[in-house]
């Protein structure tokens, strides 16, 4: 089993967290996530043209690059990551140009040797799965694809196909961090969608409160949080791992404690 399988097969939810790549003390900042309940990890690869991310995500982008942070940065986050916590699932999350532009063999093989479990790219649509998907599934990386509201039954089918490690639910139809969908709306996406497929379904955008997440653990697999947490790196910079470590304990014991 992989280290996403492993940890989807609990039998409470996961917590998924967001951090972006070189926004303050990156190893700090997960490091935090960690120790204070986070089952998954995701590293966000900065980005000029983030389109899927609201103000929150757009502004860590902007100060990571800022900072000069590169694609071997993210990489060298990973492999240190993965060399301290050998058990908790990585994933890269981030836009094509930079996983891409030097051919997806080259990003599958580097990412692999950093001990990555998963990547999702969120400019790649499945009808554009050659770009980078074989190249991942041949390195044993889960391809990880996103779902929407507004994906009917009729190209379900296609996202679900060749998606590794767990769906992505994008619970609104828009930004991260700018809204926050209906439990409702939500349940009764993620029943159609577990329909359909037996892969675990994660969801997110728009989950900031303890409150929220646990409602959308009762009905998911795991919940992603993102701008929440973003939104402490940029407020408080090298304090950030302490209030971090709140707002991730708190998540934590709401969704591990859902059911």
């Amino acid at each position: 089993m992989t280290r996403l399988t492993t940890t989807f097969a609990a039998p409470r939810p996961a917590l998924v967290c967001f951090i972006t790549a070189g926004d303050g003390d990156t190893a700090a900042n997960l490091d935090a996530l960690v120790e204070a309940g986070a089952d998954v990890i995701e590293l966000g690869m900065p980005f000029t043209d983030p389109m899927a991310d609201g103000p929150a995500i757009q502004s860590a982008n902007l100060r990571s690059l800022r900072g000069g942070t590169t694609t071997a940065d993210v990489l060298r986050y990973a492999t240190d990551f993965r060399a301290r916590h050998p058990d908790v699932p990585l994933v890269l999350m981030g836009y094509a140009n930079p996983m891409v532009r030097r051919g997806p063999e080259w990003f599958a093989e580097a990412a692999a040797a950093a001990g990555v479990d998963g990547v999702i790219c969120v400019d790649i649509p499945p009808e554009e799965d050659d770009a980078l998907g074989p190249a991942l599934r041949a390195k044993g990386i889960a391809p990880i694809r996103l779902a929407t509201p507004t994906t009917d039954a009729a190209r379900l089918p296609q996202v679900l196909e060749g998606s590794e490690g767990f769906l992505y639910y994008v619970s609104v139809a828009g930004i991260t961090g700018k809204q926050q969908a209906q439990i409702a709306s939500i349940e009764a996406n993620v029943a159609r969608i577990k329909q359909s497929t037996g892969i675990p379904v994660a969801v997110g955008f728009g989950v900031r409160t303890p409150e929220q997440a646990a409602a959308i653990a009762r009905v998911a697999n795991g919940v992603v949080v993102g701008s929440a947490l973003v939104e402490i790196c940029g407020q408080y910079g090298a304090e950030a791992p302490k209030h971090l470590k709140a707002l991730t304990a708190a998540l934590a014991e709401a969704v591990h404690t859902a059911r």
